[in-house]
């Protein structure tokens, strides 16, 4: 499942870049599109046959697709409503190739198609908004792609209801869902784009699409006979159309139809039909990802050298590679591939290229919360300097205020003891208290900050006992492991020593072991993943077969800062261990949910509550740490137990220090 959500991830991004719908009869398509162009007909009818030229070349032959796109500007004639439209086209010729220029040319589409009201208008304005939010993916990630489907692109159309258009915006929001493991939502946009396009589009490519995103769907959910329904559908649509590029997209479907249903030996000529496909319309990173999927079946029908030189192309072509998560995943499956082949000296310089790579990805990382704590820092010195200047501002206020009051009490002696008295009285009252809430606010902020430094050197300690245990003596038995398989492989019979194996295997064993310590210490999938993902792992982790662990997410921002992210994983890890260690019980509910700036835990188990043991005392080391990660957090927490079971009740706030 990890594999095809690697490969899920780099098929995303080329459905994403190369998005883009041509009809199945691709000849008669463009040859009567060149026919208007050379028939004396309208300007405006040539004007649209030229866009849509430009368009069908744009991944073909970019000189063509931009010598259609500047012929129809050439044709427009004081057209408002073409010069919109040729501003989309200038969007879609440049996606590909320049985002920044693209993303420039939606938006000038967007604010001039505005300007009419008319059914093709609207539709051209909801393709505008989705190529712009694809423009815009790697800045502001995925949510932001999925907000705009649903708030821009789609509300433009839906009036339209049997519109192949609204069933195509459908088939794209289902493949962001696909990515990101939301398979039962996706299959629900999957099903209300064929609900349009089966009955409105029978014979269109908009429907081709929408069945082989079903059929992908269903195969990453390992539901091989689900996806073979679609599958089957999919080919009978493509099937009079030999030629059309659209064939590449299926033959990459049946591919992973094969590899789920473990057909590995007939994927081969599966994935060759593909390849050459791709290359024949200048597909290019998707053929990269055929030749990967070829990498992979060659090494499970242990073709060893096959399945290296395939992955070797693949990184040397760089078109898959260009991406530093997919390079290192190559450079991972070459260091396997080298171990399993006994080749020990490549298993190794695969390995460390891996770890360097792999490293200073997670230093861009802490380059960029450093730089956000910075910010945040700067922020907060430029207040206090505001605040420092108004209270000088007040303190000469005040020193006016008394110098007017000392000179008219020369002249009202009486009136001045008066005033004097019940003026300081005022003062000292007012002195009084801001000392005291002065005193309390210190008090608070070393609290605060004495918490702060416990956090922080915990998890400071954890990471660098992580990155010891991982990249030091991690690696030195990964490395020992590595020269024994090898020896062995060359020294050493199988069934004559046995026992050797046995050891050999329980070495590798001590490796695994060795490295869930260094992610339990650092939760890798935290930094990956997120915090959803990372809290499904440790309730995963947990789960043995007398405890039943049921973990209910809802509403959970990806987006929260990452120390923030940290304190609520370790929060529920101290939950989760103080249940299991000391509650004796058979189930553990956890809930975990987000409104706004708050979140919320709550964890239930039917043990046998508290009791009067030291070791389960509320007021116990465990607890007590809880209660200063839920203090640093600025939240509350409610704890219920009897006899029957535990309750704890946990409201953070997530609006930062």
């Amino acid at each position: 499942m990890k594999r095809f959500l690697i490969l899920l991830s780099i098929l995303l991004s080329l459905s994403l870049s190369s998005q883009q719908i041509i009809p199945l009869d691709e000849k008669s398509y463009s040859d009567s599109l060149q026919n208007i162009i050379k028939n004396t007909a309208p300007n405006t009818s040539k004007v649209n046959a030229c866009f849509l030229l430009s368009n069908y070349y744009r991944n073909r032959d970019s000189l063509l697709s931009k010598k259609y796109l500047e012929t129809g500007k050439a044709f427009i004639k004081n057209s408002p409503f073409l010069s919109a439209k040729y501003h989309y086209y200038e969007g879609q010729y440049n996606l590909d190739r320049n985002k920044k220029k693209a993303a420039a040319s939606y938006l000038k589409a967007i604010k001039e198609l505005a300007e009419f009201r008319n059914e093709e208008s609207e539709f051209m304005q909801s393709l505008a908004w989705y190529n712009y939010a694809v423009t815009q993916k790697d800045k502001e990630g995925y949510p932001f792609l999925v907000k705009t489907i649903l708030e821009k692109s789609i509300p433009l159309i839906k009036k339209y209801e049997t519109s192949k258009n609204l069933g195509f915006l459908y088939t794209q929001l289902a493949i962001i869902l696909t990515y990101n493991a939301e398979f039962a939502k996706a299959e629900n946009y999957n099903n209300k784009a064929l609900g349009i396009l089966e009955k409105n589009a029978p014979h269109s490519a908009e429907l081709l699409y929408a069945y082989l995103n079903s059929t992908s769907n269903f195969c990453y959910q390992a539901k091989g006979d689900e996806a073979k329904k679609f599958l089957d559908k999919a080919e009978k649509l493509i099937a009079p159309y030999p030629e059309s590029s659209a064939n590449a997209s299926y033959y990459y479907a049946k591919t992973l139809y094969c590899i789920t249903k473990q057909k590995n030996a007939e994927a081969l000529p599966v994935i060759d039909k593909g390849i050459f496909y791709a290359k024949k319309f200048n597909q290019n990173l998707l053929a990269q990802m055929f030749y990967f999927n070829k990498y992979d079946i060659l090494k499970k029908l242990k073709k060893y050298n096959e399945a290296k030189n395939t992955l070797e192309d693949v990184l040397a072509e760089k078109t898959l590679a260009v991406d530093l998560n997919n390079r290192k995943t190559i450079y991972k499956q070459l260091s396997v591939l080298n171990e399993e082949m006994g080749n020990a000296k490549e298993a190794l310089a695969w390995e460390q290229k891996y770890s360097t790579l792999n490293d200073s990805l997670n230093t861009e990382n802490v380059k960029l919360e450093i730089n956000k704590i910075e910010s945040k820092f700067n922020a907060a010195e430029k207040e206090r300097k505001i605040a420092l200047l108004n209270a000088e501002k007040n303190q000469k206020d005040l020193e006016v205020s008394r110098k007017n009051s000392y000179l008219w009490g020369l002249s009202l002696i009486l009136l001045l003891v008066l005033s004097l008295l019940i003026f300081l009285f005022i003062i000292f009252r007012k002195n009084k208290k801001i000392s005291e809430q002065k005193i309390n606010d210190i008090k608070q902020k070393e609290e605060l900050s004495l918490t702060r430094a416990i956090l922080d050197g915990e998890e400071r300690e954890r990471e660098r006992i992580a990155r010891d245990l991982h990249d030091g003596l991690g690696g030195m038995l990964a490395g020992v492991k590595i020269n024994f398989s090898t020896w062995s492989s060359s020294h050493l019979h199988p069934e004559k020593h046995s026992d050797f194996y046995r050891i050999l295997g329980q070495l590798d064993n001590s490796v695994s072991e060795l490295r869930h310590v260094a992610r339990n210490l650092m939760p890798e999938s935290l930094l990956n993943f997120g915090l959803e993902t990372a809290l499904s792992d440790l309730c995963e982790f947990y789960t043995r077969k007398d405890l039943t662990i049921d973990f209910q997410a809802m509403n959970i921002n990806k987006k929260l800062p990452l120390n923030i992210q940290l304190n609520i994983y370790r929060i529920v890890q101290e939950l989760l261990a103080n249940a299991i260690k000391h509650a004796d019980a058979s189930n553990i509910l956890l809930q975990c949910s987000q409104t706004g700036e708050n979140f919320f835990i709550t964890i239930e188990d039917d043990g046998k509550g508290f009791g009067n043991s030291k070791e389960q005392n509320p007021k116990s080391m465990g607890l007590r740490n809880l209660k200063n990660r839920v203090d640093y957090m600025k939240g509350i927490m409610e704890i219920n137990s009897d006899c029957q079971g535990t309750t704890i009740n946990i409201e953070l706030s997530t609006h930062g220090e």
